[in-house]
């Protein structure tokens, strides 16, 4: 049996920043769905000590590390932010990585589906395997003030990381399943509980 052939049903999870994926990715697995999370294995595989955070120090300098010897991911995200060549770089080296990694994941796990968590998985060509594609969406002044808070930082630059990403329309258009993310915790936890049924019955169906 190939890996492919080995893999559960998988939803692939995505949305812009500051949709709410966590939180969506949180409510499926309070259902006792597996969750894989792309950006938790990414932090793994630049954890101390790791021949990928190895490669990042020797690339950009110590200036990427905290006293700890820790990844200081808001002086890499500023690196990366202003060099397109960099951030390219980064991508080539932690991509495969995670994408190696998150398929050892998803062959453990034993529910009828699991639910893949990518930030990027509609600009990566990664993860072709995933079954469906949850998009996260909200309101774009919505999403501005979330990431604003988050980063702690002045609207306009909210804006500017929000056009790095690909286009909402775009998203929404690629998308099999489209959660919106607009009202509260327990809007959001009914409609998660909606898809949870939807994908338990499309799991068991031979043809996707």
């Amino acid at each position: 049996m190939s890996k492919i052939e080995s893999l559960p049903f998988i939803i692939g999870l995505t949305g812009g920043i500051g949709s709410g994926k966590t939180l969506v990715s949180e409510l499926f697995a309070s259902l006792g769905v597996a969750v894989i999370d792309t950006d938790q294995l990414s932090r793994d595989l630049v954890a101390p000590g790791t021949p990928a955070l190895v490669k990042i120090t020797e690339y950009f300098g110590t200036q990427v590390l905290q006293k700890s010897g820790e990844l200081n991911r808001k002086n890499l995200r500023k690196l990366v932010f202003a060099d397109e060549k960099k951030r390219r770089w980064l991508e080539a080296l932690l991509h495969p990585l995670i994408k190696q990694a998150a398929m050892q994941e998803l062959t453990k796990c034993q529910g009828k589906y699991a639910v893949l968590v990518v930030p990027l998985l509609l600009e990566s060509r990664d993860y072709q395997f995933v079954n469906r594609i949850l998009v996260v969406d909200c309101e774009e002044k919505l999403q501005e003030e979330r990431v604003m808070q988050r980063d702690q930082c002045s609207r306009e630059t909210a804006k500017k990381i929000l056009s790095t990403q690909l286009p909402r329309e775009l998203r929404l258009a690629a998308a099999d399943d489209i959660i919106e993310n607009n009202d509260t915790i327990d809007d959001l936890r009914i409609k998660v509980e909606k898809l949870h049924e939807k994908y338990q019955q499309l799991s068991t169906r031979k043809n996707y």
